[in-house]
């Protein structure tokens, strides 16, 4: 039986676990904290499972909140003109997407790991024990995206654009909101505030039930970017509804009356969109592979961030079933994450494209929505494969020859 080592349990190293023990795998799970831990802790994000993402949990019996967690059926933008108006403002079909908060999520997925047989040790890993465990194990791949285990993993300098975050985060989650007039509870707004970020609002599942979640994606230095320092979970919120009354008045009614869901339900910072390369080379001469956000760290506004890691849980498991009794070598690492890449090429794309100021042929790309569903659909569907986006986002010529296809020129 063939012993493989998985250092991280969030989406990528949990999904890949729990697949692996099911195709009779001795599988390791390293992670620095316990479930309890993890459910009383800080969240960590505001994940968004889109439909096909979901759908490669589910054979895998992973898919343990489908009767709980409120379903995003519908998503779109509102983005005000210089008077404050909307000057756009639509939604489009999702397919019913789900955020589910991670300190349920990941909890769960390690009892039921354990459960089905896997081996879950709660212990810090360095650097040094990865040379070690590369030594003991036929397969070490490293799920941890944070911390000092990335360190192993070279910055690919052709792939990565950015040296510093392009936003500064500001996440809580919170119960007690009411929905926008006509639209209801399902669906997910991207407030786009020229010059200054993003609000986007959307509902979720919390430890105390369905809840909404706020992520502020403010640029550096802008107007929204008013969060660093704010320690204080209600000081934090006041100033939160603050920002929203300011800058998305029409949902400030919303949330007026709404109260965070628990004094950890508020997250801020920033980090640099980054691609790094996918074997890290120990001292002992073994090999270690990444996965997820280890490998491809994507800003929170384009969503990709978990997707990406489930595409990559599902991807690695099925060649590493593929392989057979092979050395896992290094040649083998490289030959897996390009192709990965080849799909997650179009989601950094994608997210490189969203940071910066819309060019002319996407601002009318986005007007069109105003009055063509169609439009509206095409984007929100290309949210869940960014390859789509190929067909009608990135040139003008592209665009025009859409829209007179869909009837909005």
């Amino acid at each position: 039986m063939r012993r493989i080592l998985i250092v991280g349990a969030g989406q990528s190293g949990l999904q890949l676990g729990l697949g692996l023990l099911a195709h009779g795998y001795d599988v390791t799970v390293m992670t620095e904290r316990t479930p309890d831990e993890i459910r009383a802790g800080r969240v960590t994000s505001t994940q968004i499972m889109m439909p096909s993402t979901i759908a490669l949990e589910r054979p895998h019996g992973l898919d343990l909140w489908a009767d709980r967690v409120p379903p995003i059926d519908r998503a779109g933008f509102t983005i005000p003109g210089p008077d404050g108006t909307p000057v756009v403002d639509w939604l489009g079909d999702l397919g019913g997407a789900q955020s589910v908060d991670q300190r349920m999520k990941m909890p769960a997925w390690m009892e039921l790991f354990v459960a089905r047989g896997g081996n879950l040790v709660v212990h810090p890993v360095a650097v040094s024990d990865i040379d070690w465990f590369t030594r003991a194990h036929d397969l070490v791949v490293v799920a941890a995206g944070k911390g000092e285990l990335v360190s192993m993993f070279d910055r690919d300098h052709e792939k990565s654009e950015f040296t510093t975050p392009q936003r500064q985060l500001a996440v809580a989650y919170f119960h007690g909101a009411t929905p926008r007039p006509a639209v209801g509870h399902d669906a997910l707004h991207v407030n786009a505030i020229p010059e200054a970020g993003e609000i986007i609002m959307f509902p979720g599942l919390t430890l105390s039930g369905p809840c909404d979640i706020i992520l502020l994606e403010a640029i550096p230095g802008g107007p929204l970017d008013v969060f660093g320092g704010v320690r204080d979970p209600q000081a934090y919120w006041a100033l939160m509804r603050d920002v929203v009354r300011q800058f998305a008045p029409w949902d400030h009614d919303r949330i007026s009356r709404a109260e965070l869901t628990d004094p950890m339900c508020v997250l801020s910072g920033g980090f640099s969109p980054i691609v790094r390369k996918p074997v890290a080379r120990l001292p002992s001469g073994g090999v270690a592979l990444g996965i997820g956000d280890v490998l491809v760290t994507n800003d929170p506004l384009s969503g990709q961030g978990a997707n990406n890691a489930a595409r990559a849980a599902d991807l690695y498991l099925n060649a590493i079933v593929a392989h057979g009794d092979r050395p896992f070598d290094a040649d083998w690492m490289e030959l897996l994450f390009a192709t990965f890449w080849d799909r997650a090429r179009h989601g950094v794309k994608f997210s490189t494209a969203l940071l910066g100021p819309p060019p002319e042929h996407v601002r009318m790309l986005m007007g069109a929505g105003n009055d063509c569903p169609a439009v509206c659909d095409a984007i929100m569907s290309a949210f869940d494969n960014p390859a789509e986006f190929e067909d009608f986002m990135y040139d003008p010529e592209k665009t025009k020859a859409f829209l007179h296809g869909v009837g909005a020129l």
